[in-house]
């Protein structure tokens, strides 16, 4: 029954202007000459894997996918000759993004400076141990963290029904769990948090607790560039 069904109330770290950079710099395109039909069609793709995770999106993203509909339908529709003087409707969606491009990048920026103070004290973190230490790593973002469970799920059972009481479901018992075999092994690949036969649930509880543990700054997640290999690590 569909009120037996299990929807997580999550607040999204990144909001629907992040997922739009996110899929501007992962095409390479220019966001003055955005590609909406395949920005827009891949936007929803995303909020398709969220809801496949019932996560309750913020009403922004829903927002957004709308708008981006319409801009998509309004450059079908064919243009008059007297009105080739009419603004490119991508414009409505390019103004705001540049602003939010510019802030971000701004910030990045600022981040990567050093702290200067006698006060600011930091825990050396281990380094980051791939089986190949010449190629590069990429920090995974929640985008990147999306797309990973989506592939889990694909081989999750699509007839399962998810119901879910306190007993068999804890994200605090699932983030212990990751806690005490980072303690035992210092890093793990994502795909070794999923054992054969891992049900929609704990597909769920597992993004729930990383997203969290991520969100406390527990944890630090990488990619091999090379492989592709997703692992974690203590921040």
């Amino acid at each position: 029954m569909e009120e037996d069904r299990y929807h997580i109330h999550l607040d999204v770290f990144e909001g629907p202007m992040d997922l739009l950079v996110h899929l501007i710099r992962k095409n390479e395109v220019d966001v003055y000459d955005i590609p909406i039909a395949v920005i827009a069609d891949q936007y929803l793709r995303y909020v398709e894997m969220m809801q496949a995770m019932n996560v309750d999106l913020a009403g922004d993203f829903l927002v957004m996918a709308a708008t981006l509909m319409q801009i998509k339908s309004r450059l079908l529709l064919p243009r008059h000759f007297e009105d080739e003087d009419e603004e490119d409707p991508r414009m409505e969606i390019v103004r705001p993004l540049a602003e939010y491009l510019q802030l971000k990048e701004a910030a990045e920026s600022m981040g990567t400076r050093h702290l200067l103070g006698d006060s600011v004290f930091a825990r050396n973190p281990e380094p980051m141990a791939f089986d190949d230490r010449e190629d590069e790593v990429i920090m995974v973002g929640l985008f990147e963290l999306i797309e990973a469970f989506a592939k889990i799920l694909d081989n999750v059972n699509k007839e399962e029904l998810v119901t879910v009481t306190a007993e068999t479901v804890s994200v605090k018992d699932k983030i212990n769990q990751i806690v005490d075999i980072l303690e035992e092994k210092q890093t793990i690949t994502f795909s070794e948090l999923f054992e054969k036969g891992c049900t929609k649930m704990d597909v769920i509880v597992t993004f729930l607790a990383l997203l969290e543990m991520t969100k406390l700054s527990i944890i630090t997640i990488a990619q091999h560039l090379h492989s592709g290999i997703i692992r974690i690590f203590y921040a």
